[in-house]
Parts: C-alpha cells; structure tokens; sequence
C-alpha cells in the first residue's frame, strides 16, 4: 500500500512545481489537466504526510524513553505523545485504506433524478413533491443547482412525474444513494377517520452522460412536439414548445415541458435519454461482471423498497443499513447529510471488505 502512495506523493509534488511553468500557466486546457490530478491526488497525498509525521512522533518518543539522561518529567510526556500517536496511526492506516479504494468514476458528475408516483395514487403523488421539495432543500444547502426538466402535476398539488438535473460538483456522488422505492406512512388530508395510509414513490438517480460516451444516430430518433400543459390539462402557453424523443432501438420516451424554448426542451431531453441510454449500457456491463451488484448499498434496483418515511412517528428508516431516526421534519426539510454520509460509510466499509477478501 505505502510504495504505491510513495508514488503518488512523488507525482503530486512533480505536479505542484509543474503548474507554475510558463508554458503551463498560459496553457489553460493543460493547467486544468493538471488542477485536477492534484486534486484528485491530494485526499491521499496529505493524509500519507499525516502518517508519516506521527511515525516520525513515535521514533523520536522511543529514543526519549530510552535516553537514561532524560529526566522523568520528559520521559511521562514522551510517553503521552507515544501512546496518542500509535493510536492516531491505526486511524490514519484506515483512512488511507479507504482513500485508495477504487472510486466511481461517475461521483464528480452532475445528475438527474426522476421522481414518478408509485402505489397510492394521489397520495403518492402528493409525497413526490415533499420529495423534491427536500431534495431541492439538500441541493441549495450543499451549493448544488436544480434545473426542472419535465413536470406532470396533479390537481391537488402533487407530481405523477417530476424530473430535474442537479448541477455542481460531486452532485452524484451524494445523491446516487437515493434510487428506489421510497414508502411514506402518514395520514392523507383527504382521510376523515383518521387512518394511516401506505404509499410509494419511486426515485430513479442517473450520472449526466458526456457527449463523447453516449453518441446517438438521428436517425434512431423520433421527435414530436406538442404544448406544454400543467394540472387539469392547463395549458401553459400556446405554442408546441414541449419536446417528446423516442429511442427507437429501445422504446425508449423522453418528454421535456419546462422551457417555453422548443430548442431548450430538446436539449434538456436529449441530457435525459443519453443517461439514460449510459445508465443502460453500465448495469449490462456491471451484470456481465457480477450476477449480484453490490455498490451504492444494495443493488440500486428500482423495485428495491430502501426507505420508510413514518409521519405518526416522526421517523426515517433507511433498510439497506439499519438506519433509524426520529428527526423526519428535519430530514423532510434537506437535513439529509446524515443520512447519506451513512450510506456512504457503509458503503466504503463494504468495499474495504471486498478488497481484503479478494
């Protein structure tokens, strides 16, 4: 492990003198490159440092205690300094365990998440848009853009469908935990006995492709327009702005109604299905090499129920890892961090497994 750190503490000192070079200063293509791969290097790089200073720490703590000159008051202090820096070594050994892990190469990505109803008709509707309400919360709170792609609402004030791209670095990496099946225990507004009603609402989290990963012919493409229209077949405005794309090779449908630009719907839609079409092409190739996916906490399946959202109770429980907590307005409200660091520690100590087993 530590040789090939050696070769990365190497490489991101190499690289932090390179930037200064003229060439590379006026070169702005090349100085991003490299802006990047210190980035990428630094995580691992400084906490290799970190490791290195307390082993150090421990050598110059050892020839204190074994120095008989030394008075006792400096041998109880070395011994302090000793035992706190064996500790912080065993920490720091795991943290770099877990820095060196492969990462997904899809977490720096922007994504788009796609919310649609599930069993509880209105209901379930209704808890889409307090979803994306709170995710639309978590996104602000961590510096991240959300951009509306297509929305289909219900009289009352819910969503059938609702699909929006959240812009900003490491987007994915924090929202990728959210694909499922996501069910809410509460009592509806519309329930005059007072009885707790079960509803689902399925979450669907893809990475936003690059033009180069995902090339479509135009001719595999079916494009129709028509106008846009909100609640109770409402028209938002006269003209046939709205974009439906169809995939012929797969059958695949994309609509997009935000924009009142019918050249901005297309955009966005085309965004949507070569995801899509790129989420598609990984879980064949992930398949190919595991009959069982094992990443993102559980298989990332659709039908997978892997969050209860319980009103009377105040509580969230997220199944893949046993999570509990009483604080659903907070969490409803895009206090979500706690959460989704969870799943990612799970995560990682599942990966960390794996690769100790294999």
């Amino acid at each position: 492990m530590f040789e090939r750190i050696e070769i990365f503490d190497k490489r991101y000192s190499e690289l932090n003198k390179k930037i200064y070079e003229p060439s590379i200063a006026s070169d702005v293509e090349e100085y991003q490159k490299i802006m990047k791969e210190i980035r990428d290097l630094e995580p691992v790089v400084l906490k290799y440092r970190e490791y290195k200073q307390k082993e150090r720490t421990i050598e110059e703590s050892l020839e204190i205690l074994n120095d008989a000159s030394m008075d006792a008051e400096m041998k109880e202090l070395a011994q302090i300094e000793l035992d706190d820096a064996k500790k912080s070594l065993e920490t720091l050994s795991e943290e770099l365990k877990i820095l060196l892990l492969p990462k997904d190469p899809n977490d720096e990505r922007n994504v788009i998440v796609e919310i649609r109803g599930g069993a509880g008709g209105e209901e379930s509707a209704l808890f889409s848009a307090v979803l994306y309400r709170m995710y639309s919360m978590y996104a602000e709170a961590k510096g991240f853009k959300i951009e509306p792609i297509n929305v289909n609402e219900t009289e009352l004030g819910g969503f059938k469908e609702i699909s929006f791209m959240v812009n900003g670095q490491g987007a994915y990496s924090r929202f990728k935990y959210e694909s499922g099946v996501h069910r809410v225990q509460r009592v509806p507004e519309t329930e005059s006995q007072g009885r707790i009603h079960t509803s689902t609402t399925t979450v669907a989290v893809l990475p936003e492709a690059d033009e180069v990963e995902m090339e479509i012919n135009p001719k595999d493409l079916k494009i129709d327009t028509f106008r846009s229209s909100g609640a109770g077949g409402q028209h938002i405005n006269k003209t046939s702005s709205a974009i439906r794309i169809t995939h012929l090779p797969t059958g695949m449908v994309v609509e997009c109604q935000d924009e009142r630009s019918q050249y901005k719907n297309k955009d966005k839609a085309m965004k949507v299905l070569k995801s899509r079409l790129l989420q598609q092409k990984q879980e064949a190739q992930d398949s190919a090499i595991s009959a069982e996916r094992k990443s993102q906490v559980g298989s990332g399946d659709r039908s997978e129920r892997i969050r209860t959202y319980n009103y009377p109770q105040g509580r969230l429980t997220d199944h893949r890892i046993g999570l509990t907590l009483y604080k659903l307005e907070d969490i409803l409200n895009g206090d979500l961090d706690e959460v989704i660091d969870s799943l990612i520690a799970a995560d990682r100590a599942e990966k960390l497994k794996e690769s100790m087993e294999s």
